[in-house]
């Protein structure tokens, strides 16, 4: 019988051990299977939406016959789908917006609502593969491992073993090191293919979770190579394991939050709706003239007849998304500044490292997060430069220019 054959048959007479592996294989599969569940759920949110969206439009369409109304009253759905791979690591996608209803208002009104199901996830994480292969994986391993020197030594057999095969160790640990990343891919490469993923995700997140568990592999085998008990192997390991995998993240993010200071949200949309109720009692050109600083082609059209027109009244919320431009770009940058420092200081923390590698993957990180926000902006400025015309120019309400109004694409 040869050494691995044997090693085969110990693993297959080891309960302990077949009770770890079918935990973790039903953890990575509850993983993947809620995250699949999770994606479905959001594209048919957008479905739904979408449908909802083209039809609210035909409504207003219908129901009013000016620019300015048309205008207040019509939302535009934007939305960022969710990639094939979403279901491995839904990462901002619970804390950051991914769909908004935008009107042609003030956008930084708009932009930094959300709707996120549970605002604790950003606290505790949510219970996806990416979690199961950066926090549980390593457990797995060290409830496999920490005592394969020590129980023999317990045991009675260790100096037998080490007479018979010298490469007794490195064959039982890689065997069992094969064995959790197997009930850990296996659920990910099927649940990859249900939903379409690309080869190349595939490779690069199959590549990270093996490089993972043989970094723990090490930290074990460092560990048991210092002849103590299993018991004391069991308690260093969990130290090693809390200290990498909670305390340090924990310490990560409380140090990137100390030292870049971001301005909050809910200041930039509390004070751009000040800067545009204020507007309201205050001269037309206390309005027009910073409007027409940003845009000098409409200085000729800035005459307001009466006490109120559409004109004015979208021109001073623009004024009010330029009055808070500084501290919404403070905030944005501030954001992307955190999260290039987190990327650094994730290096000392290889499983809050490993959870950064498999949202980059998926495209749920912060900078997927930032490329929508930056979608809607753009969007938001295009729904301007078409409704700026019709309104400066008073042109008529025709079903023409409305079959020119933009739209956004997912």
């Amino acid at each position: 019988m040869s050494a691995l054959t044997r090693e085969l048959w110990f693993v297959s007479r080891d309960r302990a051990a077949q009770v770890w592996l079918l935990i973790a294989f039903a953890a990575a599969s509850f993983a993947v299977l809620f995250g699949l569940q999770e994606v479905s759920a959001q594209k048919d949110t957008i479905e739904r939406l979408k449908t909802a969206d083209v039809i609210e439009r035909e409504v207003a369409v219908e129901e009013y016959s000016d620019w300015g109304s048309a205008g207040y009253y019509t939302f535009h759905l934007t939305y960022d789908a969710p990639s094939e791979f979403t279901f491995a690591a839904l990462g901002q996608r619970d804390t950051a917006p991914w769909k908004h209803r935008i009107r042609m208002l003030a956008l930084e009104g708009q932009i930094y609502e959300t709707d996120a199901p549970n605002p604790d996830f950003a606290l505790i994480g949510r219970f996806d593969y990416a979690f199961v292969v950066a926090i549980l994986a390593p457990l797995f391993l060290i409830l496999l491992l920490h005592d394969l020197r020590a129980g023999e030594k317990a045991n009675g057999r260790f100096e037998l073993l080490e007479s018979t095969n010298d490469s007794i160790w490195r064959t039982r640990a890689a065997l069992r090191l094969s064995a959790v990343a197997l009930v850990l891919l296996l659920p990910l490469w099927i649940a990859a293919s249900m939903s379409g993923a690309a080869g190349l995700q595939v490779v690069f997140a199959s590549a990270a979770v093996l490089l993972h568990l043989l970094f723990w592999w090490a930290i074990i085998a460092w560990i048991n190579a210092r002849g103590w008990t299993a018991p004391v192997n069991l308690t260093a390991l969990f130290g090693v394991w809390l200290a990498l995998a909670i305390v340090t993240p924990a310490g990560i993010k409380m140090a990137v939050d100390t030292a870049i200071a971001v301005p909050d949200g809910g200041d930039i949309v509390l004070t751009q709706r000040e800067a545009v109720n204020d507007a309201w009692d205050l001269p037309v050109s206390a309005t027009m003239d910073p409007f027409v600083e940003r845009h000098p082609e409409w200085a000729d059209h800035t005459t307001i007849q009466g006490t109120f027109e559409w004109k004015w009244y979208y021109a001073f919320q623009q004024v009010g998304d330029q009055t808070v431009e500084p501290l919404s770009q403070a905030y944005r940058d501030g954001r992307m500044r955190r999260d290039d420092l987190s990327a650094t200081l994730s290096w000392l923390s290889p499983p809050a490292k490993i959870e950064r590698v498999f949202q980059s993957i998926a495209r749920t990180d912060t900078h997927a997060a930032a490329d929508y926000e930056s979608r809607v902006r753009a969007f938001h400025a295009d729904l301007r430069e078409y409704y700026y015309p019709l309104l400066f120019l008073d042109e008529p309400y025709t079903d023409e220019a409305l079959a020119e109004r933009p739209g956004f694409s997912g």
